[in-house]
């Protein structure tokens, strides 16, 4: 699609004044081959950037303009940070020449009944699948290739869920290697609040969210309950099953995700660990931590990384990981960003950092 030469690509961001279209510019701002064009809002087009973002210092003072195909048009990548159901009809006014990475959901989903039965409207189609680690497997044992390879030169690109990313790097080495079961994934989350996006809620405020652990779209109901279904039968367990409960936890960033899963017939224990060895020794964003060390959110703040850690609890007979990521960045716009240097023909690791800013 576009061959990297020295000139800037041009980014415009619809949903720049929600948390995702935030991070998305301040990644953005320090990408040493992107210029930050147009920016669009909803209800706060007509003010400057600062009064939303006060902390992208670069950016403080661009106007936010009505969200519209006029305002985006004329630029190399268009990112949609959009409610679900927003982003299909913009896109489809955008030109076949313009990458599109859609921050949202609309494009995930590789089956419309999943779409119609968890998001309750007409399915817009299947854009290829941002998630560039995702294994592919045979269902035999072996992996078979990644989802990187499926993403130089594409002009859509269906950015993952944040929940997603953490469930889906977390427990697809075992998956693909056939080390544990597909059919018993149980997946327990503790999520940051931005997480929730930036509108205004009762429960969100600090006063009723401090000092409190609250679950949310328990029984099966989250809607990312699908894609990582999806994901799992990709990397080879074609009849995945998985029980997803997500918990709001008083800080603003952060995933931490729990998951454990049957250790399949005739593995032994010490057969587990080197499959996740094996699938991320070469990953630049996803990375195993030594044995005995735990992933914390803490690590990972404000970094494009996601560091797993997994054990075999033998009394139970199943594998357990622990995944870490910022939601804003490995979860959302890291990823985008990612994803978006396959597909110009960038190196994949550009202008994103592996860093974290602690304590």
């Amino acid at each position: 699609m576009h061959m990297s030469s020295t000139k800037p690509f041009r980014v415009a961001v619809a949903g720049a004044s929600g948390y995702a279209g935030g991070e998305l510019l301040r990644l953005a701002a320090r990408h040493p081959r992107l210029e930050v064009g147009t920016l669009t809002a909803h209800s706060n087009a007509g003010a400057t950037l600062g009064s939303v973002h006060p902390h992208l210092r670069s950016l403080a003072h661009r106007l936010l303009e009505p969200t519209t195909p006029e305002a985006l048009a004329g630029h190399d990548v268009v990112v949609l940070a959009l409610p679900h159901g927003a982003s299909a009809e913009i896109a489809a006014q955008l030109p076949d020449d313009v990458l599109v990475l859609d921050l949202g959901a609309d494009h995930r989903l590789v089956s419309p009944d999943a779409w119609e039965r968890f998001y309750g409207s007409a399915h817009a189609g299947t854009w290829p699948y941002g998630l560039p680690e995702l294994l592919h497997g045979d269902g035999a044992g072996s992996v078979t290739g990644r989802q990187r390879d499926l993403l130089a030169g594409a002009s859509r690109i269906a950015v993952p869920g944040c929940n997603v990313t953490a469930v889906t790097l977390g427990l697809q080495p075992g998956v693909a290697a056939g080390v544990v079961e597909p059919t018993d994934v149980v997946a327990v989350l503790a999520n940051g609040y931005s997480g929730a996006g930036r509108a205004l809620k009762p429960h969100l405020l600090a006063s009723e969210g401090l000092g409190a652990a609250a679950p949310y779209a328990v029984g099966g109901t989250h809607r990312h309950v699908p894609e990582i279904q999806q994901n799992l039968g990709v990397a080879g367990g074609g009849d995945a099953t998985i029980s997803f409960t997500p918990t709001l936890v008083p800080m603003s960033r952060g995933i931490l995700a729990t998951v454990t899963a049957r250790l399949a017939p005739g593995v032994a224990p010490d057969e587990v660990r080197p499959a996740w060895e094996t699938a991320y020794a070469d990953e630049p964003f996803v990375h195993l931590l030594p044995e005995g060390q735990w992933p914390s959110t803490a690590m990972t703040l404000g970094a494009n990384a996601a560091l797993v850690q997994v054990v075999v609890d033998a009394a139970a007979g199943r594998v357990v990981t622990v995944t870490a990521i910022d939601n804003l960045v490995k979860g959302t716009a890291g990823g985008a960003i990612q994803s978006m240097n396959l597909a110009l023909g960038l190196d994949e690791t550009t202008g994103l950092p592996t860093e974290g800013v602690a304590p």
